[in-house]
């Protein structure tokens, strides 16, 4: 059951508005002066509060009202405040619902707007609850795997990528394979050198290979060494990444590149930790931990004839599925201060126009975006036109301004009450005063 605290000096007010809470399952607490209210604030668990304007005798000039709810605001940001208002305190009600008031209600009230009202408010607590709730959960859980695991840095908040990253550190320790498919820039090396850094072998090496930037004749000499004479202008024998990476672990990026014949000599090693030089007879004995990664669809590959089915099974014994970045938005923002590396902060309007964007580039294209947004700033703060996203994206948000009469009819099918008309029209409340005034129209 909710709880309700009514802070009025006048004991008929509260009593009609225990009788009519009472009547919905919402229970109520009186308190006839704001240090009364604010004690018990402090005493009891309250999920709205309703408040008068004046409390003494002949005063009409709502600066007690004001000051009351500043000490509310100041103690618990985020309770909604109901003020309770004759209409000559119009003006200061509106003032304290721009300053974050949740609505005000005119005296006499309506019974009918009043509970809509509240149940609007009261939801709309409730989802905060449970979103604070459950961020605070992903928090702990962020820090349990900072403290558990070396996470080198990673820098992630949306459940999408903790997921990844918790999954990555369960079956570290393990020797078997991981392929790790996503889109390119989405972080796929990060994972690879957090399961490194948490492996048997992480005092061993961690060596790099992009099958994408080498030349198919070049990827078998670059992976399993080449003896002199391999091929031309080998002129010298040379060490392969196999046999560098003997004892720690090889990281094989955009696997999918591997010629017909490196996925071969690549199968075997797997099943083996045997391989020869280009150019060679001798056999080599190496304990390599193999990751590999890969933004292709290696089953459409499989199909086509150009990847070993074989080589695609030895390889995903794990498979670490990373999303786009579009697809886990909460890790936009922290990214996006991480890159900023202390500098100028984001606007609002900055950070909202990041979280609408596409993001085709991934994690990569938003380390770009905010590396050049921070030289070319000339503000205190990064803009949106700093950011130098597409104008389509950047300005995609609430529509065209609402006309006078768009205002007027999402009032009256809302019965006057603010909060509902204001979700309709796809704003804030605050926003909602505001256009109001500008059109010189009154709360009913």
């Amino acid at each position: 059951m909710s709880n309700l605290l009514v802070i009025d000096d006048n004991p008929a007010v509260a009593t009609a508005l225990e009788v009519l809470f009472s009547l919905h399952d919402i229970s109520t607490v009186h308190a006839s002066s704001p240090g009364e209210g604010l004690a018990l604030l402090d005493s009891e668990p309250v999920d709205l509060v309703i408040q008068d304007m004046n409390f003494t005798a002949d005063t009409t000039s709502g600066d007690e009202g004001r000051a009351l709810f500043a000490a509310i605001r100041e103690r618990h940001p985020d309770l909604p405040v109901v003020l309770l208002t004759a209409w000559t305190h119009l003006e200061s009600a509106v003032e304290l619902i721009k300053a974050g008031a949740a609505d005000y209600v005119a005296k006499p009230w309506q019974d009918a707007k009043l509970l809509a009202t509240v149940n609007n408010l009261l939801e709309l607590a409730e989802a905060r609850r449970e979103l604070e709730q459950r961020r605070d959960g992903e928090r702990r859980r962020r820090d349990d795997l900072a403290r558990r695991y070396d996470l080198r840095g990673a820098v992630f908040a949306d459940p999408a990528s903790e997921r990844v990253v918790a999954l990555a550190c369960q079956v570290a320790r393990s020797d078997l394979p991981v392929l790790i498919t996503g889109p390119n820039g989405s972080g796929k090396e990060k994972i690879a050198e957090i399961i490194q850094a948490n492996s048997a072998v992480k005092s061993g090496p961690f060596v790099t290979v992009n099958c994408g930037a080498l030349p198919a004749e070049l990827i078998e000499a670059e992976l399993f060494g080449a003896e002199a004479g391999a091929y031309t202008g080998a002129n010298k024998a040379r060490e392969g990444k196999f046999e560098a990476a003997d004892g720690g672990t090889l990281f094989l990026d955009e696997i999918g590149n591997l010629p017909p014949a490196g996925q071969m000599k690549l199968l075997r090693v797997l099943e083996t930790g045997r391989f020869a030089r280009l150019g060679s007879n001798r056999e080599r004995q190496v304990k390599v931990r193999v990751v590999s990664a890969t933004n292709a669809d290696l089953t459409a590959m499989i199909r086509e004839g150009t990847f070993r089915e074989d080589l695609y099974y030895r390889l995903n014994t794990i498979e670490l599925a990373m999303p786009p970045l579009a697809e886990r938005p909460g890790d936009i923002l922290p990214l996006a201060e991480y890159f900023g590396d202390g500098g100028k902060p984001l606007s609002p309007a900055a950070a909202t126009a990041l979280q609408r964007h596409a993001w085709p580039g991934n994690v990569r294209e938003l380390r770009n975006v905010i590396q050049r947004a921070q030289l070319l700033a000339t503000g205190p703060r990064i803009e949106v036109a700093d950011l130098g996203l597409p104008r389509a994206t950047a300005a995609r948000g609430p529509a065209r301004e609402p006309e006078r009469e768009q205002i007027e009819a999402a009032l009256q099918r809302a019965g006057g009450v603010i909060a509902q008309a204001a979700a309709e029209l796809g704003m804030s409340r605050q926003a909602l005063y505001r256009r109001m005034e500008r059109h010189g129209l009154k709360p009913a």
